[in-house]
């Protein structure tokens, strides 16, 4: 197939989605996580959900990288806005994510210079446009957005850029999966790995998941017949007996990776000895600093910053849809006292939190519709 509506067509979805019956056994249920936040869009957006039998479950992983990151960090981005001659520049969805002092947007509002950037390039030109100020870029995401952090601290070393600067809170796929897959009493039989993080990591990165815990992957692309085939695959891996890795993104994941990209990240960054996540705690080496050749673009080494730990509101129970112990629905607070206009938690907040995509969707405390054909 080489165009876009082709991967969404219905023909070929019943056909896997009858195939997907066919492999499931009766009785028994299967429960895979699709560990990106993308994919849990592109599940409820074409309703895939509805055409799965009542044996397979899904459930939501930590794949959303502005769902992981913790309140303490949002403080700390904030302190850095309020610096004078700072302008922190950060992705839109960041903006309205709410801190222990509130949001970016609001820090704004208080009169911070925040400005949103589609790139960590965009901020460095904002660098380059504003030589009286000092521009920092917050950094976030998993080894998918690194490799651009990178490239642009090589090029702000290269041009001498003295007024950029970099707050690095990027996060590595493996360490979180390591620790869902070590929560007691889980209930999580197989993985949907995430598309976009493969496309540089590679899928080889996920061999440990079936080979230390008995859990077989397969890599999936983003549309409702990659989806769907990705499901059938895991459930062939099931009858067959089988438990490894596979790939059906293969028009764009390798097995290894990309190499530039992942060398890009090596040359600027290190790991860092802990970091906190959001509904998982912290977790050692599970995240990304700047290396000390960097360090005249570290913000973290250029200003103090307060570090402080905050724990998220009571009622809000982002950590449990994050770890996959809860769907959105199941929270108090869903779709009452948090919405996407006034968000309490992360999941919300992001344009991969899965209870946006199930406020979005219409799952409020809606049950499973019967497969079609069934």
């Amino acid at each position: 197939m080489k165009y876009v509506d082709e991967y969404r067509s219905a023909e070929l979805a019943r056909g896997l989605a009858a195939e997907i019956a066919s492999l499931a056994r009766a009785g028994e249920t299967v429960r895979i996580m699709e560990v990106c936040g993308g994919h849990t869009h592109a599940i409820y957006r074409h309703g895939l959900e509805d055409l799965l039998p009542a044996e397979v479950e899904l459930v939501h992983g930590p794949g959303c990288p502005v769902c992981v990151i913790p309140m303490g960090r949002v403080d700390d981005a904030i302190a850095l806005a309020e610096q004078p001659g700072v302008t922190l520049a950060t992705f839109g969805d960041m903006m309205r994510v709410p801190g222990g002092r509130g949001s970016l947007l609001e820090a704004k509002a208080r009169g911070a210079d925040v400005r949103m950037v589609y790139s960590p390039l965009d901020a460095l030109a904002l660098a380059e446009a504003l030589p009286e100020r000092r521009v920092v870029f917050f950094a976030i995401g998993f080894e998918t957005t690194a490799p651009a952090t990178a490239v642009t601290l090589l090029r702000a070393r290269a041009n001498a850029a003295p007024n950029f600067a970099v707050f690095c809170n990027h996060v590595t796929i493996e360490p979180p999966l390591r620790a869902i897959l070590e929560t007691p009493g889980l209930r999580v039989d197989a993985f949907i790995g995430p598309g976009h993080v493969s496309t540089v990591i590679g899928t080889d990165a996920y061999r440990f998941i079936p080979e230390e815990y008995g859990r077989p992957v397969v890599v999936s692309a983003f549309e409702p017949v990659d989806l769907l085939q990705a499901i059938a695959m895991l459930l062939r891996q099931r009858a067959e007996g089988r438990c490894e890795v596979e790939n059906q993104y293969t028009r764009v994941v390798s097995p290894r990776g990309n190499a530039r990209a992942l060398a890009a990240i090596e040359e600027t960054m290190e790991l860092r000895d802990e970091f906190e996540w959001r509904g998982l705690g912290t977790i050692p080496r599970s995240a990304m600093r700047l290396r000390p050749a960097f360090a005249a673009w570290d913000a973290e080494r250029l200003y103090t910053v307060p570090g402080i730990r905050i724990e998220d509101p009571k009622a809000c129970r982002c950590g449990e849809v994050l770890t996959g112990q809860i769907k959105p629905w199941e929270c108090g607070v869903f779709g009452t006292a948090c919405t996407p206009e006034r968000p309490l938690g992360t999941c919300m907040v992001s344009s991969e939190g899965a209870c946006a995509a199930f406020y979005a969707y219409g799952r409020l405390r809606r049950p499973r519709e019967e497969p079609v054909g069934a």
